[in-house]
Parts: structure tokens; sequence; C-alpha cells
């Protein structure tokens, strides 16, 4: 490898050198034809590979989001979800997954806590070192982001992250070491925000001294997605600008780096070189030419991912127990709520994709229960912000009886003359990001989107149109919705009642244009019926005549997002009501719950059972269903402290920020740390979750009474399934040091293993405790202490549940 890298490296000219640290476009690297050096591709993750096109040109499969990942445990399953996104990668002629993303849950408001695994920085480094390994195992680079301290999406391409360095240090890097000392990443995304003042993209002290000089990180640093924002970032540590074409990273700043002095060819020559390293690894020189992208739906992905799904869930109530359902049982099961049917699979953003398929989980449901079983729906309420997507089943490409839209592309703004290129989307919505439009290299373009409506029944309806750019919707050639002339960043709906007659067929386009360059552009429209009655009272009236009544409530990408940052841990909308009205009428309520951040729930006393399903992918019907009637055992345990309420988190009153400043002023005390040390009881403590069978923990030894800082010890406990049921458990090991010269949390997970034993078996479950277990980092050396003195090792099934514990001594 090195030989091969020098050469070329030595017969790189200046300027081709500099055209190497910027991307082509917003997916590829440049290539150099002259010396055989290929362009390599990156795309969006974690939960699948998208591909250039975000409208389901090619579908792509669609896995559990990141905080599910995490509320597995189970570093194997993820280990294997990493092997399959290489092959999703490998289908969109892709090299890069831009992923994991391994920030921590500061606080339960952080719009993109759905793609983190969790608020504890070990579990968060064992999780993305267990992906990173699956992906790079098949040949496809990880990219381990962002680094750091990019934890809200409040003022995100500005805020100042103002943190001391213990938490930096022990909390937000921690992960990042753990998983590039573990599984070695070949390349890092720097965040969005300043660190202490200074743009991660431009923090020598982060990219230069720590990464690359402390943790001898030998990969590429690229930035964030524009997440460059002046000259310096020449000179302190990036070695790759995305997108391109280069903004800073250009031969006119680059030269004049390097005549002030602030660059030297010697570190140019280091970044070409990481650049070229990781063409190597991810086997560019050996295959140069790209690969079409694809779609291919691979029943061993839809397993995985069902799998995941249900070893995610997390149960965190069961009185009765109401659960598990049987299905062989005689009995009518009201489903209701709007995630019922229109299914929460993913979070908003960059992360989303456009699925094979989705199972919703009134679907799974209904293929799960036995023909004895009856089940019947209603919305309860809506939840959307805009109005839903056209139904795919009230839709057809125009003139045909194929379910879906037609989109025809042009090159000029009025939609004359012949398209230059038609697509087919699955409804009524697109976007479009960077100046690829599509496969088109369009910076300015139009679009027509064009359906035949088919309303199941006659009645008025509410028609929206939401753009990022300008549209308008013609039904059967009238004008009825107009924001051709409006501001292009705007985004907000605009609504307009019509009247459909059932059995007709209507002419429904959308014209779109977006008249400027820019990155990003989007158009959706949206249908729903009027009704004069209260859906709730439907409702409520479904659950008073059935044995059971599953309430599915939460959010979905329109409230979890990249790019906002939630107002309040609350349910959107009237679904507390909805829930508490369901609940007085039915005493066998249970309450699925999709979102990837903590919730208040005001009603939790009120209902039978309550589980949370996160956002589970597009198999997320299946795996509800699999736990509901107890084909799987709920095999997840929380990643992250649900609070009682949002004052109670430690955030709370340093978050979002002000003057461009957030300060991380609860320190160390990150989410369970914090409840801990301020005695304050969640709603639901870190690593908590039911199975449906008992665990009894039992006989606690450590190997050793004391260790030298060079030595380890081994703590085992044997697990016993004493219940009536095959189940799953995650054993948790914390450490508490008793006596520290610098302050401590009380204690800190060090250890973790998931087991699945039969009704009776025990097994013994051990962990190793090494030096860095037992350390913190004291800025005054400057460098990790493992102080001597009496530590305690703490077995548990969550943060607040220990079961055993013993003492040690470090001499």
């Amino acid at each position: 490898m090195t030989n091969h890298i020098e050469t070329l490296l030595a017969q790189l000219t200046l300027d081709e050198k500099i055209a190497l640290v910027a991307g082509a476009d917003a997916w590829h690297t440049v290539a150099i034809p002259r010396l055989g050096i290929p362009a390599i591709k990156v795309t969006d993750g974690p939960n699948g590979a998208r591909g250039v096109s975000r409208n389901g040109t090619h579908t792509s499969a669609c896995f559990p989001i990141g905080v599910a990942m995490g509320a597995t445990w189970n570093p194997e399953l993820v280990r294997q979800i990493g092997e399959a996104l290489a092959e999703e990668t490998k289908d969109k002629g892709a090299h890069i997954l831009l992923a994991p993303t391994v920030n921590i849950h500061r606080s339960p408001l952080a719009g993109r806590n759905f793609e983190c695994f969790s608020e504890d920085p070990y579990l968060t480094g064992v999780m993305a070192a267990a992906y990173i390994t699956g992906l790079q195992s098949r040949g496809v680079g990880a990219c381990i982001k962002h680094f750091v301290c990019n934890d809200s999406e409040f003022e995100r391409f500005s805020i100042s992250s103002d943190v001391g360095e213990r938490p930096l240090r022990e909390i937000y890097l921690r992960p990042f070491e753990l998983a590039i000392k573990q599984a070695k990443p070949w390349t890092i995304m720097s965040a969005y925000n300043r660190i202490n003042g200074v743009w991660a993209s431009e923090n020598r002290r982060l990219l230069v001294e720590i990464l690359k000089g402390e943790w001898q990180f030998d990969g590429l640093v690229m930035s964030d997605w524009y997440g460059t924002y002046s000259e310096r970032a020449t000179s302190n540590g990036l070695d790759l600008e995305m997108p391109g074409p280069a903004r800073w990273l250009n031969r006119e700043h680059v030269l004049a780096a390097i005549e002030r002095g602030d660059l030297s060819e010697a570190e140019l020559d280091d970044k070409v070189r990481r650049l070229l390293r990781t063409i190597e690894r991810v086997g560019g020189f050996a295959n140069p030419t790209p690969a079409a992208e694809q779609a291919n739906d691979r029943p061993a992905h839809r397993a995985l991912i069902r799998r995941a799904g249900a070893e995610s869930i997390v149960l965190l109530k069961n009185d009765g127990p109401v659960l598990p359902l049987d299905p062989e049982q005689s009995q009518t099961i009201a489903v209701i709520g709007a995630n019922a049917h229109w299914a929460a699979i993913m979070g908003g953003g960059s992360s989303e994709v456009a699925p094979h398929y989705v199972v919703t989980p009134l679907q799974g449901i209904r293929a799960r229960a036995g023909a004895q079983c009856i089940v019947d729906y209603a919305i309860g309420t809506p939840i959307f912000r805009r109005l839903p997507n056209l139904d795919p089943e009230w839709i057809r490409v125009p003139g045909s009886n194929q379910s879906g839209v037609r989109i025809d592309y042009f090159t000029n703004l009025d939609l004359s003359g012949a398209p230059v290129r038609t697509d087919h989307l699955a409804t009524l919505e697109a976007s479009w990001f960077g100046d690829q439009i599509e496969y088109l290299n369009l910076a300015t373009f139009a679009a027509r989107l064009s359906c035949d409506l088919l309303p199941p029944q006659s009645g008025r309806y509410q028609l929206g149109l939401s753009c990022v750019g300008q549209a308008r919707i013609w039904l059967d050639d009238e004008l009825v919705l107009d924001q051709w002339h409006k501001e292009l960043m705007d985004g907000s709906e605009q609504r307009q009642p019509i009247t459909l007659v059932a059995g007709k067929r209507y002419r429904l386009a959308v014209e779109f244009r977006w008249p400027t360059p820019g990155n990003w552009r989007a158009v959706q429209v949206g249908l729903w019926p009027e009704r004069e009655d209260d859906p709730i009272e439907e409702a409520v009236a479904l659950a008073a005549r059935s044995h059971v009544a599953i309430v599915f409530a939460g959010l979905t990408k329109e409230w979890e997002s990249e790019g906002f940052d939630r107002i309040d841990m609350d349910l959107p909308g009237r679904q507390n009501e909805l829930i508490r009205r369901v609940a007085a009428v039915n005493p066998r309520t249970i309450v699925v719950l999709n979102a990837g951040s903590p919730l208040q729930m005001p009603w939790l006393d009120e209902v039978a059972a309550v589980a949370l399903a996160w956002y589970g992918g597009q198999e997320a019907g299946n795996a509800i269903a699999d736990v509901l009637f107890g084909v799987a055992d709920p095999g997840g345990r929380l990643p992250t402290t649900f609070p009682k309420r949002l004052a109670d988190n430690p955030a709370y009153i340093n978050y979002p920020g002000e003057n461009g400043h957030v300060l991380y002023g609860e320190g160390l005390f990150v989410g369970y740390r914090y409840y801990d040390r301020k005695g304050v009881e969640p709603l639901f403590p870190f690593g908590f979750g039911l199975s449906y069978t008992e665990f009894a923990y039992r006989n606690l030894r450590l190997s050793a009474n004391t260790m030298r800082p060079d030595e380890t010890i081994t703590v085992s406990v044997d697990v016993t399934n004493t219940g009536p049921r095959p189940g799953a458990e995650v054993v948790q090991l914390y450490v508490r040091d008793s006596a520290a010269r610098l302050t401590r949390p009380d204690k800190e997970l060090k250890g973790f293993a998931k087991i699945t034993l039969q009704p009776g078996e025990t097994t013994t479950v051990t962990f190793t405790i090494d030096r860095q277990a037992l350390s913190y980092y004291d800025p005054a050396v400057p460098g990790w202490v493992a102080e001597p003195g009496e530590f305690v090792a703490l077995v548990g099934r969550s943060a607040a549940d220990i079961r055993l514990s013993a003492p040690f001594e470090l001499v």
C-alpha cells in the first residue's frame, strides 16, 4: 500500500494535490485520470444507504434507527447490521457510508438524538465499534460523526459548545476514542458547530493534536456538508472539504496558506496521502469503474431488520400481565392511532431513505393475529404537522393502472418542450440536495409531478402544498394551489378545500421550479378527508367494545429531525387525551410509542402496558407484532434516561444556548450520572426494560481483591431465568470509585452482556475490569489517572436496579 501511494504522491502536481482535498460534487471525490486515481463515492446513513436520489429512484433497505440499535445492547447484532449496510452501500455504487452517529444524548430535546446510540459514552463507543467493524469487514468505509459536541440542532452552523476539559474527554470524545481504537474507522466527519469558540472543521487541537496525534488516527478527516467557514480550514487538520466544488480548500486559499507558512507542503501531502489511503482501503484502485446504483430487496436483510426491531423494543410496563397477547384466543383487538396506519419507521433529515416497502403496525398485527381474532382500526387523532402524503392506493401513474407518480424534469423554468428525464415516485413528495438533480447536473430546473387520483369516497378534502422552491397544483387543468412566485426558502404549507367524487378519475399535476443555485429543494402534496365528527369518539367506542386496545402514539419524522430540536417532551396533538379516554373504557389498554428520545407519560398509571418501539425500519410492524404476541421477548433496554419532566434533565438550565454559545454546565453529570448524584428519580432509568420472564442474580465473585495498574480483574455473576418463558436479559456492570481526588460520578457503565436463557437455565456472565475502566481525566496532568484506593463493582439490571456489588482495591 505505502509504495503505491508514495509513488502516486510523488507524481502529483501541486495543483492536482489541491484538487484532491475537496469533493468534486455532493457525493464524489475528485479523480486524477492522468495517474489512474479514481473518484470514490460516499452516501448517507446511518440506518440505510440512500444513494444519490432522495426520491426512491433506487429504493433501499431501511434499518432501525441508531438509538434503537443502542437499545438492543447487542454489539454482535449491530456488527451484523454493519455487514448488511456494507452490501447496501455497494448497491448504491458507494465506497463510504456516512455513519455511525456517535454524539451523546445530552438533552431529551436534541433533534438528532434518534440517530445516536446513547447518553452513555461507553455504550455508545462499544456499539459504534461493532457497527464499524461489520461495515469495514466487507470493504466499505465507515465515517464516524460528528466530531465533536454536535449535540443539538439549535443554531447548529454557528453555536459554540462550551465544554470543560474533563467532560470533553470523559463524555464527548470518549465514544470516538473507543471506536477509533477498537475498530479503526477509515474516515471521520467534523461537526458543524464550534467547540469552545473554534469551528470543528478547523480545530487544530481536536483534529491534529488529539485525533491524529494522541489517538494516532491514520484515516481521512472530511467536513460535514457545507461545514467549513474560513480559510483556516486549509491548515488545521481537515483533509477533505465536502461537498465540492471547493469553497475554502481551493487553489486560491491553499496557495495563500502555503505562502503565509500556515500550511506546509508536507502537511498538504499528508492530506492527500490520507485520501489515497482511503481510496486503496475501499478498493477504489482495484475497481476504479463506478458501479451503477441499484435496489436489492434481500430476504436476509428483511429478517435482520425484523430481528433487530424486536430486540430494540423496550417493555416499560406490563400490569396483569396483559402482554403477551395470545394469537389463538378469540378476541377483538382495537388498533388505534395514526402511527398504526402511517408507520413511523425513521427520523427526518439526511438519514432518510426511500424504503423498499413498509410494514405498518396494523398490517403486522393483522398478519400475526390468529383466525379467532378480529382486528379493527380507528385513527383516534391525527398527529400530522403537514397533511399526509397521498395514499399509494389512491393514485396511479397517469393513464395506467400502475400505482405511483410520474416526474418529468426540464432544463427550463416554464416546463416547455420535452422533458430531459422521466422517473417514477411512490407518492407526491420529492426533494433534492446538492447541484446534481437526480442524475442531471442542473443548478436550476423545473419538474412536473403528475398522477391520476381515484378517491375511495366522496366528500370534502383538504389539499396541501408545501415546498422549498416555487410550485403550483392543477386538478383537471384547474389551478387550485399557487406558490409559483413565493419566496424560495419557505417550506410552509398552504391548504385548499376541494370536493372529490368516489369513482371519478382526476388528473393531479404539481409543477415545481428552482430558479437559482442552491443546495436544498423540496415539494410535498398532502390530502386529508374532512370529517365533522370527533375521531377520538370513534376510537373510544371501538375500544369500549373490544377485549384489548392497542394505542399507537408518539412522534414522526415531522417532529424529530435533523435541522431543528423538539420544543418539549409532550406527545403532539391530542394523543394524551386519546390515551386517557381509551384507557378509561378499556382496562386492557396497551400503548406502543414511536420516538427516538424521551417522552412524558402523564397517563402512565392509567394504562396496563407500555412498549417503546422507537423507529424500527421497514419491518417495524412485524417486529412490533412479534413482541406483542410473544413470538419474541422484548429485548430492548433503555440507552437513555427518561425523566419525569423536562426540568429534571441535567442540561435544562443551559439549553439550548444564547448569543452563539451553549454552556455544558452539567459537566460530567450527563444522563444517569446526574440523576444518581442529585437523587432525582426518573420516570424510567438508564438500562431499564422488562421481559416476559424473570431473572435472578447470584454469586457475584471477583478474580482478586486487589489489582495493580498493569493487571485486570474479572467479575463473574450467575444469572438464572426463574420464569416460565425464554427471555433476553442485559446484565450491566457499573464501577464506583469510593474516594477520588477529583469529582467523579456515583457509578459509570463499564461492561454489559446480552444473554438469552430458557426457563430454569443458568449462565455465568464474566466481565473484565482494566486500568482504563478505573480512570478519569485530570487536566492538571494532563492525562488519564487511575488512583489507588477502593472501587466497587456493581452488577444489575439498570442504573437504578443494582442486584449485587463487591469491593476491590487498586494498589
